[in-house]
């Protein structure tokens, strides 16, 4: 836009943060020098949350617990004073995330405006947006989503692999397969739909036209979501509330959303059909409610209700619709934008439906640099039985890219301390060239002013070189010395023109000497320097021997942890770190723990009660199962601190017989005689603590009988045995916790 209108005659809008309640508190309580952990105790008492707006002056009435503290504690008591004083005032400038102005010239001669210190060339404008509006500029929106560059990267891909050039404006917005891809609750990647929450609408609202796509993208606002109004129009579009309407008048305004205010251009409507507004003036409320100004709101409201009193209907129906609009003003959304947006997501449903492989490449591509969402969406790719491929010097380029019909082939940006410039030279070495035979090669034929030792050594932590010939990394490391040391004297002899006196212009390939016959690394080993350098493990997992005991006894992933609740809660981890701690109040050791699952990391907390009786459990490196909950003082808050409780190694479930094993059969398959003697043979031969039960089931009956004789050691081969035998559909795993003696 810049380029586009001058520099001189654009620019963004500062914003100015002001001090929140508890903004307000915490920086008295630190003026006052609180201690940091009091301190964070004391302000979360201070209620919070969408919808939720306490001042300093009011929140111990909201609160019975500050109360408490005010009463009997003087230092709590002189902050929520101090703070009435600060709170409201301007703490810190910023710059408004989207909004931009354009002048018919330069814009000082409109605005005073000041430079961005991060960005010099950047023009902000001194007034805010409410300031500007008042001196005639017109504030414009501008996005820049990185959805568009995925949408635009994973077209590109098709029209390349499939030599189709897509028409997104002329999809069927009513595609049937699209809707089930959202009900289904695959929503990684889908524009505005991610969250736990909106997966959990689409998929409880049984979406399944445009219409409702837009409804929730407008529903899916702090002040519906606190309302509880997506939760109504849900049980009307189920069918399991009646649709009812405010005025008959109105059927035909808010027929599509189910009675229920959802956009501001109802609103609009609303004030045209009931009280005579021309839509210039119904306008004018629909700016009221845009601006979530009350006041402004309840101004426009009160002229509202006496013309529509004044067409013949009745006051107290009209005083009910005005009072819907006020409450719709916390939150009202116009369907212009919610169309716009559902569009976009419409699209990458509709890509991710259709066109998997490249969608999911391009959804990786945008993240490369974001450890925890390309773990997100390598685990969302294998969940659509796509193959993600780990990086290879012989085909990856920089981004993901696609190399099969269902495998995605790891992007070379996404390893840690190998730059953009080496991953040139590696791709254009490989264009000049064709692919490289062994690392004597790839040394030779790329240039080592840019891909130094370190980059190599990067290279093959990643898995990036194990198409160079070997049996495993270790060669590789052990190799690197001696192959990048001969690699280097010859391009400084090439680039000295010593090689032209014998007519030699250009490299000559280099016979491969055999690797060295070293020790190979352990799994762990090799996992831990896979994922020193991509952040993440690629080729295998260390909770991946426990899947099983993940997905029987896990009730939440690193990805949920952080959603408060009132229950006990269990994860099945790997511990990666354990920080041990001191806690200044009581002088006792706690600790802090980082988890890591297939989806990614979290944090977790080992109060000092706990962490007495588990610090010999609870070590690096370890599988476990943790069960724990929250603190009743951090619901509501956006990430809530899970605080464990107990721990057990996940190698010792199966051992202790908390996994029984169940033999599955239909009435009307049932096994030959002879399976299930060499079955029962079988288990005889492995005894151990699990119990192993018999399933029948048909007719919507099930019958489960569990052996009193038999208990089986649950190893590998003796899974892999009866799966052979009976085949893999009629062996399953479960918690023998559940299961009737």
């Amino acid at each position: 836009m810049r380029e586009r209108y001058g520099r001189e005659s654009v620019g963004q809008i500062i914003t100015f943060g002001t001090l929140k309640a508890r903004a307000a508190f915490r920086d008295v309580a630190r003026t006052l020098r609180i201690e940091p952990g009091e301190v964070d105790r004391f302000t979360k008492l201070i209620p919070a949350g969408p919808g939720v707006t306490v001042t300093l002056a009011d929140a111990p009435e909201r609160s019975p617990e500050l109360r408490q503290l005010a009463r009997h504690d003087e230092r709590v008591r002189k902050v929520l004073e101090l703070g009435t004083r600060i709170e409201g005032l301007a703490r810190h400038a910023s710059v408004h995330a989207a909004g931009v102005v354009i002048a018919p010239g330069p814009l000082t001669d409109y605005v005073p405006v000041c430079l961005a210190p991060q960005e010099p060339d950047a023009i902000i404008t001194q007034y805010d947006m409410v300031a500007l509006e008042q001196v005639g500029m017109l504030k414009i929106d501008v996005l820049g989503l990185k959805t568009l560059t995925v949408i635009h990267d994973a077209r590109r891909m098709v029209e390349e692999r499939h030599g189709t050039t897509l028409d997104l404006d002329a999809l069927d917005l009513e595609d049937a397969n699209v809707y089930k891809l959202l009900g289904s609750g695959r929503t990684a990647g889908v524009f505005q739909f991610e969250s736990p929450l909106a997966t959990d609408c689409l998929r409880n609202m049984k979406c399944d036209r445009f219409d409702d796509l837009v409804a929730t993208n407008a529903l899916l606002r702090p002040g519906p979501l606190d309302s509880g109004m997506h939760l109504v129009f849900i049980r009307r579009k189920r069918g399991e509330e009646t649709v009812r309407y405010p005025h008959d008048a109105l059927r035909e305004v808010l027929g599509p959303t189910y009675g229920v205010i959802v956009y501001q251009e109802q609103v609009m409507r609303i004030a045209n059909v009931l009280g005579g507004y021309s839509l210039a003036e119904a306008d004018v409320l629909r700016k009221a409610v845009g601006k979530k100004d009350k006041e402004l709101l309840q101004r426009e409201l009160g002229p509202f209700v006496e013309r529509a009193v004044a067409r013949g209907h009745d006051r107290r129906t009209i005083e009910d619709i005005a009072a819907q609009i006020e409450t719709f003003g916390r939150y009202g959304f116009p369907k212009a934008h919610s169309v716009a947006y559902s569009v976009l997501s419409f699209r990458t449903a509709w890509l991710k439906t259709y066109y998997p492989a490249e969608f999911m490449a391009a959804l990786l591509s945008s993240e490369i640099g974001n450890t925890d969402k390309v773990v997100q969406y390598i685990n969302e790719a294998r969940e659509l039985g796509l193959e993600v491929l780990p990086p290879d010097v012989n085909e990856s380029g920089f981004k993901f890219t696609v190399v099969g019909d269902r495998r995605i082939r790891f992007g070379l940006g996404a390893i840690k301390n190998v730059g953009a410039g080496a991953i040139d030279s590696i791709i254009a070495g490989r264009q000049a060239g064709g692919p490289y035979r062994s690392l004597v090669d790839l040394c030779d034929r790329i240039d080592l002013r840019l891909c130094n030792k370190r980059v190599i050594e990067a290279l093959i932590d990643a898995g990036a070189c194990d198409s160079l010939g070997g049996d495993h990394r270790a060669q590789l490391v052990a190799a690197l010395d001696t192959a990048f040391g001969e690699a280097q004297a010859r391009q400084q002899e090439r680039v000295s023109g010593q090689h032209a006196l014998f007519g030699e212009a250009t490299p000559v390939p280099r016979p491969s000497s055999p690797l060295p016959d070293v020790v190979p690394w352990t799994e762990h080993e090799r996992l831990t320097r896979e994922k020193a350098v991509l952040g993440f493990f690629i080729s295998g997992h260390p909770l991946a021997r426990y899947r099983v005991e993940a997905e029987l006894f896990g009730t939440r992933t690193t990805a949920t942890l952080g959603q408060w609740g009132d229950q006990k809660v269990r994860i099945a981890a790997v511990v990666t770190l354990v920080k041990r701690q001191i806690s200044k109040k009581t002088s006792a050791e706690y600790a802090r723990l980082t988890l890591e699952d297939f989806h990614g990391t979290a944090e977790a907390l080992v109060f000092p009660e706990a962490w007495a009786k588990l610090n010999d459990v609870i070590r690096p490196d370890q599988a476990l199962l943790l069960t724990g909950g929250y603190s009743a003082r951090d619901r509501g808050e956006e990430q809530a601190p899970f605080i464990v409780e107990a721990a057990q190694p996940l190698a010792e479930l199966k051992a202790t017989g908390a996994i029984g094993l169940t033999l599955r059969w239909s009435t009307g398959e049932p096994p030959a005689p002879e399976a299930t003697r060499a079955a029962a043979a079988l288990c005889a031969s492995h005894p151990g603590a699990a119990p192993v039960l018999v399933e029948y089931g048909g007719n919507g009956a099930t019958e489960r009988l569990r052996s009193r004789s038999l208990k089986v050691e649950l190893d590998d081969a003796l899974l892999a045995a009866l799966r052979e035998l009976v085949g893999p559909e009629h062996v399953a795993l479960e918690d023998a916790r559940r299961l009737k003696p």
